[in-house]
């Protein structure tokens, strides 16, 4: 994890390894902005924006969108008038995985 997340690429998640525990989660959300919050069973990461009005908020879900298509690895997306709430986690491996964490660090840039 020496290197910066939202560097990295998502490697394919077919499933057969075992998820983050909740400790190593923590660690990765740590590399996180401050408001990625870790679902308290572990098994998710969630983080809600707001915007100014729709046409920003698509903005943002298009641009999220890119990210994730990039990435191959999809986020559940609650989208409104002038919000998105994001959540991550890795269906394949029933929790969190660490495409799960480049994806939100590469998120996090969009708001740089």
């Amino acid at each position: 994890m020496s290197e910066v997340l939202a560097d990295r690429k998502c490697k394919a998640c077919e499933g057969g390894v075992q998820p983050l525990t909740r400790a190593e989660a923590a660690r990765y959300q740590e590399k996180l902005a401050a408001d990625w919050t870790l679902s308290t069973d572990g098994k998710s990461i969630h983080r809600a924006y707001k915007f100014k009005n729709f046409f920003r908020t698509m903005g943002f879900v298009n641009a999220v969108a890119f990210i994730a298509n990039e990435e191959d690895h999809h986020p559940d997306l609650e989208v409104g008038y002038n919000y998105c709430n994001v959540r991550f986690t890795t269906h394949a491996v029933k929790g969190l995985s660490e495409n799960d964490f480049i994806c939100a660090a590469k998120i996090d840039r969009l708001q740089q």
